[in-house]
């Protein structure tokens, strides 16, 4: 065989060792350094691998088949060192990465934890804080109510004060004071004996009652107690005299004297005459209740 030969088959055996080389490292690191970046360094391999091996092994063009076979296997125990090397240079630096990262894991960790601890002795600090001045205002405040100080209006008020009890009626009376009115005007105050009971009907004339609502001063609950005591007609109170307004002024139970303070007989004179009021216009017209 030509020296010319010998020598491309030997170009072809040291390339084709190069790019076998190659090939080995790029599945030996695209796992830890990505495939992309495994790819590059396995193109570069095989370039190098394949200058070199040309430039040593295959110089001489006269070299023998043997010497050839020689070098194939030199190159190839070369390329399998290299990838070996290679290989446990990513796995270090694989496991250096993942020792790292567990540190930095630890580290973030306690970091947190010291955080949390921290703040939990803040919030026992905070509430202690809190406990302490609760403690203290309370404190302040306990004696200035055992001071004896009076507020403004206080002792005005103090003076008002008086001993309160019910009469047999219900009504609440003070001592030493003047609850019960003089309805009648007769000087004696006689509390519900007060004057002369007006006439009372069983049941409205006709079975039909006026709408004593329309008499300012009477709603719906009084018009019903006015009901019960027999008053169903304008007319019924229009009559009533001075001393049968007393009466019923001191018998309203929770609406005493309101016959007098609203006027209520010249309102039914009115009213029992067919005429009109302001304010029976006005419940009238659904403008009261």
């Amino acid at each position: 065989m030509s020296n010319t030969a010998t020598g491309n088959i030997c170009r072809i055996v040291c390339w084709g060792v190069s790019v076998l080389a190659g090939i080995v490292l790029l599945f030996s690191i695209s796992g830890g350094v990505g495939f992309f970046a495994a790819l590059m360094a396995a193109a570069a391999l095989a370039v190098f691998l394949g200058l070199v091996l040309t430039r040593l092994i295959c110089a001489s063009e006269s070299g023998s088949t043997s010497d050839v076979s020689g070098a194939v296997s030199c190159a190839g125990a070369s390329v399998a060192a290299a990838a070996s090397n290679a290989g446990a240079a990513v796995a270090e630096k694989a496991s250096e990465a993942t020792s790292a990262t567990t540190d930095a894991a630890k580290s973030a960790a306690d970091s947190v934890s010291e955080a949390a601890k921290e703040t939990v002795d803040k919030g026992k600090e905070a509430a202690s804080d809190v406990k302490e001045t609760a403690k203290a205002t309370a404190s302040a405040a306990g004696d200035k109510v055992k001071s004896g100080t009076l507020l403004q209006g206080e002792e005005e008020l103090a003076n008002r004060k008086g001993e309160w009890s019910y009469d047999k009626a219900g009504e609440a009376t003070q001592a030493g004071a003047e609850t019960i009115p003089d309805y009648d005007g007769d000087g004696v105050k006689e509390g519900t004996s007060e004057g002369s009971r007006p006439e009372a009907l069983s049941a409205p004339k006709g079975g039909k009652a006026d709408n004593l609502k329309e008499i300012k001063g009477v709603g719906p609950k009084l018009e019903t107690l006015l009901h019960e005591m027999g008053f169903y007609h304008f007319d019924q109170i229009a009559s009533w005299g001075a001393d049968e307004v007393a009466w019923v002024d001191a018998n309203l139970k929770g609406f005493k004297g309101r016959v007098s303070r609203d006027n209520w007989v010249e309102q039914a004179k009115i009213l029992a005459d067919g005429g009109e009021t302001e304010f029976s216009k006005r419940v009238d017209d659904g403008d009261v209740y």
